[in-house]
């Protein structure tokens, strides 16, 4: 049985990808943080208590600013393959947070990758790195574009691009990047800028609030599906030779599009119920991300197939879905 380890576990990416590796037979392992409420909602359906017979999905607490909780954590899993999805992932909040995000989402990555080279060297490292690298550098974008973050969360991630290509060439580690262009879901957090706009617009349609709020409806962004994408993680750890792979749809959608098509889901005119607020805007913007995945589609088979229309008709209608539901679930004892 392989063995897997994943931080970031209660996110997006972390949810999507247990579900890929528990239904190829893997043995999962999750890092989450300790917290006063319950962080595991995304994984509640997957969840196995320690008592049930033949666990395949076991959490462990730590945090990725604890060295040697990793090193003791990956030295007693012995993973086969180590996903690092963890890290302070809003980019409007890095600029807030510059600090924490430079710590948890670039030092972080340089203390797993140091546990594993100290206690599990032969375990294959997938660094969760991200299309916001990029910044300024105009479009299409690809593994050979220059980066040019604009934000400390894409800073962050460049550092831990750079210190995983360093582990994989100084101590020929089977260790790779996935650039990763913007990937939503239903699951994705209330906050990010897709998310707020599918659940606005089902709240809006259902006569629970009156106006969305939004800062810079010009930004372009390459939109695609989270768990298409975390197949892709897992087929580049199942590749011949360590390499970075760009992940991406290839295709072009402004916020504004995106916006309309989620308001023409439930058949409104989204320039009635949608104001600016500037203080939704970033000190510094990135105007345009388009990936060009041509790679992994050559070496991985790996090919987008969900876009950014279609990906705005998914995500509202789960949100109108989920919405009909408020108010009949109760919180349930905790698990874990």
């Amino acid at each position: 049985m392989l063995r897997a380890l994943i931080t970031g576990i209660t996110g997006q990416d972390g949810s999507y990808l247990t579900e890929l590796l528990l239904s190829k037979g893997y043995e999962v392992h999750g890092l989450i943080r300790r917290s006063s409420s319950f962080n595991t909602s995304r994984i509640d359906h997957v969840y196995q208590g320690p008592q049930e017979h033949g666990q395949k999905l076991i959490l462990h607490y730590g945090d990725l600013t604890d060295g040697s909780r990793l090193v003791s954590l990956v030295g007693n899993i012995q993973p086969d393959e180590v996903y690092n999805l963890g890290a302070q992932s809003h980019v409007r909040v890095s600029f807030d947070e510059p600090e924490f995000t430079g710590d948890v989402t670039g030092v972080g990555s340089t203390r797993l990758l140091e546990a594993v080279r100290l206690t599990s060297p032969q375990s294959k490292f997938y660094q969760a790195s991200s299309s916001e690298m990029f910044g300024a550098t105009p479009p299409p974008q690809d593994e050979d574009t220059p980066f040019y973050p604009r934000s400390p969360y894409g800073a962050a991630k460049v550092y831990s691009y750079w210190m995983t290509k360093n582990y994989r060439e100084a101590y020929d580690m089977f260790a790779v990047n996935g650039i990763l262009f913007n990937h939503e879901s239903p699951r994705r957090g209330e906050t990010f800028v897709t998310r707020k706009i599918t659940r606005a617009v089902a709240r809006i349609a259902a006569g629970k609030q009156d106006k969305l709020f939004l800062g810079n409806l010009d930004a372009v962004r390459d939109w695609g599906y989270a768990p298409e994408y975390v197949e892709g993680m897992w087929r580049m750890l199942q590749a011949d030779k360590p390499t970075d792979f760009v992940l991406a749809t290839g295709t072009a959608c402004s916020v504004r599009e995106f916006v309309q098509h989620s308001f023409e889901r439930v058949g409104m005119d989204w320039e009635k119920y949608v104001d600016f607020d500037d203080r939704y805007l970033r000190p510094t913007e990135v105007d345009a991300l388009i990936g060009d995945a041509s790679k992994a589609e050559k070496i991985l088979g790996w090919k987008a197939k969900t876009h950014a229309k279609e990906l705005a008709v998914l995500m509202v209608d789960a949100d109108v879905t989920a919405l009909s539901h408020e108010g009949t679930h109760w919180i349930d004892t905790p698990r874990f």
